[in-house]
Order: C-alpha cells, then sequence, then structure tokens
C-alpha cells in the first residue's frame, strides 16, 4: 500500500477481530502518525500486525457493546453513547492509544469520565477491550479509522472536555514535517468539538517537536496555555511546557525514549 492510499476499516464484522493486513501504527508502540494532503489530513500511518486469541475474543464479545467505526455520514450523540455515565459527565477524546493500557488506568483513575479513544490498530482495539472488561470498566469506548473524519463529521460542537495526545510521530526530517498532526490546521478542527474549558494535553519525547507543538498552540487563538510565562524575551528554556502531570501514565513507549536519553515534554492548553 502506498503513502498516498488510506487502509480499509479493521473488520471487526464477521468474524470481528480477523486479522488484518493494513492496521495502523498505534500512538503508544510506534506513534500515531500524520499525513496532510489538498483532499485530506490523516492521523495515522499503516502497519501489519497480528490479533492473539484474547483480543479476538474481546473484540468478538465486545465491540457490539463498546465500539463503533469511523463513519462521516453519522453525528455522535455522545451521553447517548456513554450510557453508563451521568448525562452530564465530561467526555475526553484520546487518539492514538497503542495497546490501550494507559488508557485503562485513566479511566480507572477517574471513573466518572468517559474516554472516547481512537485508532485504527486492530490488537489495540482488541486489547483495550479486553483490558477494560478485566478491570470492570464501563467509561471506555473504543473507535476504530481516522481521528481527523471524526473530528470533524462526528463530534457535537463544545461536546468534550478535553483532548489527548500523547507520542505522535515526530517526523524528525524536515521535509516531513508538515506531515505532524499538531499543526494550525488540526488545530482548527480540535476547537470546534472542545468545550470552553477543555484541557489539551499532548506529550512527546522529541525535543524539536515539543519546540514546535509549543509554538503553534501559543499562536493559536483558540487556545490558552495553563503555564505562567515569566515574559522574559527569549523565554527561559523549558519555559511554557508543563510537569508530567500524576494523571499521565508512564508508558512503555515512553520509557523506551528515556532509554535513549531522550526527555518528555508535556504540555497543557486550554480551550478559550
Amino acid at each position: 500500500m502506498s503513502e498516498n492510499e488510506t487502509p480499509s476499516p479493521a473488520p471487526h464484522g464477521a468474524p470481528h477481530g480477523a486479522p488484518h493486513a493494513d492496521d495502523a501504527r498505534p500512538a503508544e508502540t510506534a506513534r500515531t502518525a500524520h499525513k496532510a494532503t489538498a483532499h485530506h489530513i490523516r492521523s495515522f500511518t499503516p502497519r501489519r500486525s497480528r490479533v492473539t486469541h484474547g483480543q479476538r475474543k474481546a473484540l468478538e464479545r465486545l465491540w457490539p457493546k463498546w465500539g463503533l467505526e469511523v463513519d462521516e455520514r453519522t453525528r455522535l450523540d455522545l451521553p447517548a453513547l456513554f450510557d453508563t455515565l451521568p448525562p452530564d459527565a465530561p467526555i475526553v477524546l484520546e487518539i492514538g492509544f497503542g495497546m490501550g493500557e494507559a488508557t485503562v488506568q485513566m479511566a480507572a483513575d477517574d471513573p466518572g469520565t468517559g474516554i472516547l479513544a481512537v485508532d485504527v490498530h486492530t490488537p489495540g482495539h482488541g486489547n483495550l477491550l479486553r483490558l477494560a472488561d478485566l478491570h470492570g470498566l464501563s467509561n471506555i469506548r473504543v473507535v476504530n479509522g481516522d481521528a481527523i473524519i471524526l473530528l470533524r463529521h462526528m463530534l457535537p460542537p463544545a461536546s468534550l472536555a478535553g483532548l489527548r495526545l500523547y507520542f505522535p510521530d515526530p517526523w524528525p526530517k524536515k521535509r516531513h514535517h508538515k506531515r505532524r498532526i499538531v499543526q494550525p490546521e488540526f488545530l482548527d478542527l480540535a476547537a470546534v468539538p472542545l468545550a470552553p474549558g477543555a484541557l489539551v494535553h499532548l506529550a512527546t519525547d522529541w525535543e524539536p517537536y515539543a519546540e514546535h507543538m509549543l509554538e503553534v498552540l501559543n499562536a493559536h487563538p483558540a487556545y490558552e496555555n495553563t503555564q505562567p510565562d515569566s515574559g522574559a524575551s527569549p523565554p527561559k528554556a523549558g519555559e511554557g511546557f508543563a510537569p508530567r502531570p500524576e494523571s499521565r501514565p508512564f508508558t512503555r513507549f515512553e520509557g523506551q525514549g528515556l532509554d535513549k536519553g531522550h526527555r518528555v515534554h508535556d504540555l497543557l492548553f486550554r480551550r478559550r
């Protein structure tokens, strides 16, 4: 499959959870990627992987209950989707969740918040559903497909209390920087479903990308940095980044970055 082709949806129909040749790269284990073209922004990169027996069984049993496909013709009713929570419960969108371990921990730590977790990695879908069921959690809904379509077409205005994007692909080569998901156009899209005061939490272990994220977020009128600014010009080193919140679990991918000597940066912005 070429870079310009969009993979078909992972086969969560019959049979549920069958291996799919064009699954996508998860955010935690191999980072979510971004592709911008004249016609479409894409929030993932194709990858190949296998579905285990346990993941397959979880998909067969739980996808009809907690899973859904990205469909640009559908507008989601989030209170109805999260029918196990009060109608006014906050809902947070997580883009790219890898194998789901961190998502499950966040859901367990904050059971009153719904997590709408989107990815295109079938083994990750199955593993997240399996873990949620194992821990008795009912505040996670799993979405298969392109997060950009989800943001643009499916989420009502001001319906989200937060957005989480952890360790997206940094596309380190200069000629690939346009593929990074955190761009002004992405922030424009996200601003619509984010309610005023919604928390946007980004994290990366690639320092040049962290600086890029900080620059585009600071420049966007819809977002406000939660970190104090000393007003120094130029800014002090590290200024504008947040201490790692306890609410963000430590992930295996983060550990791999630290083992390589990378420094992890967190950014915490609010929707104005």
